[in-house]
């Protein structure tokens, strides 16, 4: 685990972090506006209700003893009025308090729902590296971390403005009797104020420091219970390595908030004790001057309880504060993510995608360096894909083959060279258009826990509700068969996630992903092993529908299967990121290269 570097924050630090409390404050009022502005008001209400509860206390005491000793002044039915507005008062402070915890706690869902949605729309505008780079990560988690509880930051700030106000009535009794009482107030909390912001820099140092660690707990934790991963924990005899790994983990935590913890505890009781002496110091002087006739007993009611409450409030602020400002210096956490920006820019008068390509794709000296990689992963690509043609990509795992294909949807922009789609650099089109107008399935397509209309209807989601294209692209793809031997037809769940799930084969997945391709009507197709888990016949069905349906479109190819590249135009031979070799099927043979030796390999293995 990483060492806490830095980890005091200074007050400075605290005071510089509230900057971000009117950000906040936005989002909450985005999430809704009418409960944020209710909750405001019933607080300002709400504040009012201490001092006015000791007040009228203290008129009661003052009845009663004038009653007892039948003094003038004394009225009982005067002071079974203040009864009932005392009674009334309470009723009223108890409803306040129900009715603005019923807000926070609902103005806490919306936050949550709200600020998700936000990090999930802000995280579709950045690049596909950025998603691949463990810094960005890390961020990202944080900024999911702070969706939610950060509501209890909103409670918390409206809490420190509702008790400032109580205060400053209380103060105003305080003041009137014995200024310095305050002094004796601040005394007796500052040292518990600066223990609690002590520790809570310690808290949030810490906190920080296990973000990567605590990425690993969830992973593993996921590793060890999850459908997906349960098949290969069991062959492989995997469970008592990542229970291990996860104690480990787990214990490392412990230990360190435990120590934490422990400190914490037993300082927070020492300035606790200390704050109990400045009240009793204050309460018997109180005392003493009632014994002495300088105040009456309802006044020593009133000002015992206005300094008890004033203790209460003053520590509470103070160690509010400490917590205001950590949540403050956490959202900064929130508030980076939103500042990270996508590299790949739109332009500012985008082209759109042209109907039809005349020139086609060209790659002059194109390269592609990953994030952090010393290595590239593309190198000097120079060839052009013709419209209408059907372009394979042959090469070992590893070869770049799947970085050129993202290159060429605008995944990724290249680090050196151009794209160029009918003369125009590819920077110059709409992202969205260009996307609109490719088919794309990658090898490591996604298998939604959604209904089987659903799974191939995220190719164009636009259509989601259109049956008949969704019925039309699983026709294309094969896979309408499969949907009618379902209990629900198109209707089903896939997957085991959920109740009524059905779990389908590889090659019967690839073929719901195949139909994704076909949800469009896109210029470009672009397959990723399109027929990895299809057995021989169905690979060959496949690919003839495939031929039929890509007549005048162009297509990228990427397979192991020589069967499969031979049906391509043209072929193209990657080997660690640069084209070795790029010609047709016979010609790459004559050559006598690399592609004839990959292809003499793999034919040797089915004799």
């Amino acid at each position: 685990m990483a060492k806490v570097s830095n980890p005091d924050i200074s007050f400075k630090q605290r005071l510089y972090a509230l900057k971000n409390l009117p950000e906040f404050f936005k989002l909450v009022w985005l999430s809704s506006p009418w409960k944020t502005s209710i909750s405001f008001f019933l607080r300002i209400v709400r504040s009012a209700m201490p001092v006015a509860l000791l007040y009228v206390g203290k008129l009661i005491i003052d009845q009663v003893v004038q009653l007892n000793h039948h003094t003038a002044g004394g009225d009982q039915q005067e002071l079974w009025k203040l009864v009932i507005i005392e009674f009334g008062l309470a009723v009223l402070t108890d409803g306040l308090n129900r009715m603005i915890n019923l807000l926070d706690s609902l103005l806490g869902d919306l936050f949550s729902n709200y600020t998700s949605m936000r990090i999930m729309r802000h995280a579709t505008t950045l690049d596909l590296d950025q998603f691949e780079d463990s810094v960005f990560y890390d961020k990202l988690e944080r900024a999911r971390q702070q969706t939610v509880g950060r509501t209890v930051l909103l409670s918390q700030v409206m809490s420190q403005i509702q008790d400032f106000i109580s205060m400053a009535f209380l103060i105003t009794g305080l003041l009137a009797f014995n200024p310095w009482l305050i002094l004796l107030l601040l005394i007796a909390i500052i040292p518990a104020f600066l223990g609690e912001s002590y520790f809570n820099s310690q808290n949030y140092a810490l906190t920080r420091s296990q973000t990567p660690e605590r990425r690993e707990l969830d992973y593993v934790r996921y590793l060890g219970a999850s459908d997906e991963t349960a098949k290969e924990v069991k062959i492989f005899g995997l469970a008592d390595f990542i229970i291990n790994r996860f104690k480990t983990l787990s214990d490392k935590f412990y230990s360190d908030n435990r120590k934490l913890a422990v400190k914490r505890s037993a300082w927070g009781t020492f300035f606790s004790i200390l704050g109990s002496m400045g009240y009793y110091v204050a309460y018997g002087f109180i005392i003493y001057q009632t014994i002495n006739g300088k105040t009456s007993v309802g006044s020593l009611t009133f000002l015992a309880g206005s300094f008890r409450q004033l203790s209460s409030l003053m520590e509470n602020m103070l160690t509010r504060f400490t917590t205001v400002s950590q949540g403050a210096i956490y959202l900064n956490d929130f508030l980076d993510f939103f500042e990270i920006k996508p590299k790949i820019t739109v332009a500012e008068k985008p082209l759109l995608f042209p109907n039809p390509i005349r020139i086609g794709f060209t790659f002059e000296n194109v390269g592609f360096q990953y994030h952090n990689s010393t290595m590239w992963a593309n190198r000097h690509l120079n060839f052009s894909l013709h419209p209408g043609e059907k372009l394979a990509l042959v090469g070992e795992n590893g070869a770049g083959k799947t970085t050129l294909v993202k290159l060429l949807a605008r995944l990724y922009d290249p680090t050196e060279g151009r794209i160029l789609l009918d003369g125009n650099d590819l920077k110059a089109y709409s992202i969205d258009d260009l996307r609109l107008n490719l088919g794309i399935i990658f090898q490591d397509y996604l298998r939604y826990q959604m209904t089987f209309s659903q799974n191939i209807a995220v190719g164009n989601i636009s259509e989601i509700h259109n049956k008949a294209l969704i019925k039309k692209a699983a026709m294309e793809s094969l896979a309408d068969a499969l949907a009618e031997k379902l209990p629900n037809n198109y209707d089903q769940w896939l997957g085991r996630r959920f109740n009524d799930g059905v779990e389908l084969s590889g090659g019967e997945w690839q073929k719901v992903a195949l139909a994704r391709a076909y949800m469009k009507d896109a210029q470009v197709l672009i397959l990723d092993e399109p027929t990895a888990a299809l057995d021989a016949r169905a690979e060959y069905e496949v690919f003839q529908r495939f031929a039929e349906l890509t007549k005048g479109k162009s297509a990228v190819l990427i397979s192991h299967r020589f069967s499969t590249a031979r049906l391509a135009d043209r072929i193209l031979v990657l080997e660690k990121g640069v084209v070795l070799e790029i010609g047709t099927h016979a010609e790459l043979l004559d050559k006598q290269g690399r592609y004839a030796e990959l292809f003499q390999l793999q034919a040797m293995g089915y004799q």
